[in-house]
């Protein structure tokens, strides 16, 4: 049986690009959720018109890899501190956040989300928003493997790559 959880932090080509990689991951699909608008398109989404939020939704077998594991590599892609934004990716849209599917998910988020304020993993405070998923639209087709498929544009090669390489050297154990 497979479960899935909606991850948002920043843009969704740099958590889908990791995701994809990762060994355990059946499906991660670029997306929005946590807005007001139904089927959302992406320049509602970046112009703040719609509350929503990039996200990946993460479809994974729970016996290859666990619902920590996909949270622990989702808090080293991006910088759960930054409030509404990545980087210089500023706005609602970029904001951290994790839409749960069950309540183990929950208690999971927060379990991790407490570890790492004890352990002053963040120098700041973590601002990561936990919600039920309420409804995930799936983003536009030319965004799935955007990273794989336009390795020449400027974002994907100055923020993109760099993290991903970074991902990689940092989780090679998991990936495929």
């Amino acid at each position: 049986m497979t479960q899935q959880i909606t991850l948002g932090g920043g843009c969704f080509w740099c958590i889908e690009g990791a995701f994809k990689q990762v060994r355990g991951v059946l499906k991660a699909e670029s997306g929005y959720a946590g807005g007001q608008r139904a089927n959302p398109t992406y320049e509602q989404v970046c112009a703040g018109e719609t509350g929503h939020a990039e996200v990946v939704q993460i479809t994974f077998d729970p016996q290859a890899l666990s619902i920590r594991e996909v949270l622990e590599i989702f808090f080293a892609l991006h910088d759960p501190t930054q409030f509404n934004r990545q980087g210089n990716d500023v706005g609602t849209q970029y904001r951290s956040a994790i839409f749960y599917q069950s309540e183990e998910q929950r208690l999971a988020a927060e379990d991790i989300i407490a570890e790492m304020r004890e352990e002053d993993t963040w120098e700041d405070e973590i601002v990561t928003e936990l919600e039920p998923l309420e409804k995930f639209w799936p983003a536009e087709d030319y965004h799935e493997n955007y990273v794989e498929r336009n390795p020449q544009n400027a974002y994907c090669q100055a923020v993109v790559s760099p993290k991903l390489a970074k991902f990689k050297r940092t989780f090679a154990e998991k990936l495929n």
